[in-house]
């Protein structure tokens, strides 16, 4: 059986995706069912948050770093066995990977992997004109496969008569799309939010009470049933069968003490290293993909936390520190002197490491905090991290070796390779690194990055690892080297 699957889409960021779409997972699992969620596009906050608030497992689906068939076969892997999956959109439903292209879009998903798409349509201000902006949606592209229509920010009294006028306008103008229900205006759907998306649930003493009452009140707002109808009748070709489910590991942070029991031994044992993966609250983005590509390839994912472990567990081969938010949590980092002492002693002894964007910052001697505070870190490079006070760098990228590359052949990513990546991040370095050069997809921006010198590559983005699996490979080949005592120095 194909398993039934929706795509929750907006016309616009800010629209409510977020809020309904984990209130419609809640509400789904209260009926009993086995939920999956995915995310569309780069974020790894939404995934965290769909995987600590609901316990529902999680995955990107991004055509910047996937293929078309590799994303299909990717999602019937992660839905197999499930009763439903949720996706939720990114940005608005048309909105691809730059300003005039609809590429990488939550439309371009839900196109590849046929999914019925229900439009988050916020309310307030508005009546009639509602039908003006749905049809716009709708006839945009002639298969846009929306199903359904759910009005956000609207209340009880009003909801019936909207239904109905938009459901007669639709008729009119030929579509018939059932108005699947509504959200009103309730804090239970007000998720604070900084940067990239959500605040951490760690953050959020209530959101999982506040989640849970969300998807109440969808449940008496919204028809579940006809959501699954359209879910189940629309379910794609492209949705086929899948074996047995991939590990889990890299299923997101619930805390310091659970997240030891997340990882899986590798594939292939007779080439297995230990690698030590920064996660807890300070660093906690990370994409699944990456972490099941090097599972595959021999790695056991062993889980530390810099902010509460006294120093690197014994028998690391190798180390991977991922992005978070280290400058909130810069006072406790410094003040954990054991663990910047162990992973620069590793790192300068010749431990492969890979450290992205917050890990990246955590490498730098110091780092100052959004007060002008600045705090010792792990002293690997000579360098500061500061805050600007606006976004430095944003969005998808293909990094290359660039003219600052000394590694030259022997380096994780070589002159003529290509690696996919993304940057978000309100917070800058002295030297940003020299290595690389980090290219939009449009080509009309261009920056270097990356300090890429022996056992170390770190900078600012975030690398998605099958876009080049050699890459991964190269760096667990240094690992398996440091094991075998043959690695050098840094």
């Amino acid at each position: 059986m194909r398993v039934p699957g929706i795509l929750i889409a907006a016309p616009a960021s800010g629209s409510g995706k977020t809020g309904t779409a984990c209130a419609l997972m809640s509400a789904f699992q209260k009926k009993g069912l086995n939920v999956r969620a995915c995310k569309c596009g780069p974020d790894y906050i939404d995934p965290m948050f769909h995987r600590v608030v609901l316990g529902v497992d999680s995955r990107n689906l991004d055509l910047f770093f996937s293929g078309r068939e590799d994303l299909r076969a990717g999602y019937a892997d992660h839905v197999s066995g499930a009763d439903l999956a949720v996706t939720e959109g990114v940005m608005g439903y048309y909105d691809g990977m730059s300003m005039d292209t609809d590429t990488a879009s939550s439309y371009d998903v839900s196109r590849t992997l046929e999914l019925p798409v229900i439009l988050v349509v916020p309310c307030r201000g508005a009546s009639l004109s509602l039908a003006a902006l749905v049809k716009g949606m709708v006839e945009y592209r002639a298969d846009s496969r929306i199903r359904g229509i759910l009005l956000n920010r609207v209340s009880g009294m009003l909801y019936p008569r909207l239904k109905s006028m938009l459901e007669r306008e639709l008729k009119e103008m030929g579509h018939e799309i059932p108005v699947v229900g509504y959200v009103p205006e309730d804090e239970a759907f007000a998720f604070e939010s900084r940067h990239l998306g959500l605040v951490t649930p760690q953050e959020m003493d209530s959101v999982k009470e506040q989640t849970r009452r969300a998807g109440e009140i969808l449940s008496e707002t919204v028809d579940l049933d006809l959501i699954l109808r359209i879910a189940g009748e629309e379910a794609g070709s492209s949705q086929e069968r899948a074996g047995e489910g991939r590990s889990r590991t890299g299923a997101g942070i619930i805390s310091d003490r659970e997240i030891r029991t997340e990882t899986g031994a590798g594939t292939y044992p007779d080439r297995e290293v230990s690698i030590g993966v920064a996660r807890d609250r300070a660093f906690c983005f990370y994409y699944k993909e990456n972490m099941e590509l090097l599972e595959k390839m021999g790695c056991r994912l062993i889980p530390f936390s810099p902010l509460s472990d006294p120093e690197l567990p014994e028998g690391l081969d190798g180390l991977i520190l991922g992005g978070g938010y280290p400058e909130l949590y810069a006072r406790q980092l410094s003040e954990n002197r054991g663990m910047r002492e162990s992973i620069r002693e590793a790192v300068s002894s010749g431990m492969p490491c890979l450290a992205e964007c917050g890990g990246f910052m955590y490498l730098h001697e110091e780092i100052e905090d959004g007060e002008g505070n600045a705090y010792p870190m792990a002293g690997v490079l000579r360098e500061r991290s500061f805050p600007t006070g606006k976004l430095v760098r944003f969005g998808y990228i293909n990094i290359t070796a660039g003219d600052g590359n000394s590694s030259g052949t022997d380096g994780y990513l070589r002159p003529g390779e290509c690696i996919r990546g993304h940057e978000f991040h309100y917070w800058d370095s002295t030297d940003s690194g020299k290595a690389c050069e980090a290219v939009k997809p449009d080509g009309r921006r261009r920056w270097e990055c990356i300090h890429m010198e022996g056992n170390l590559f770190a900078g600012y983005p975030h690398l998605y690892l099958p876009s080049l699996p050699v890459f991964a490979e190269r760096f667990v080949n240094r690992c398996a080297e440091r094991k075998s005592g043959n690695s050098g120095g840094k």
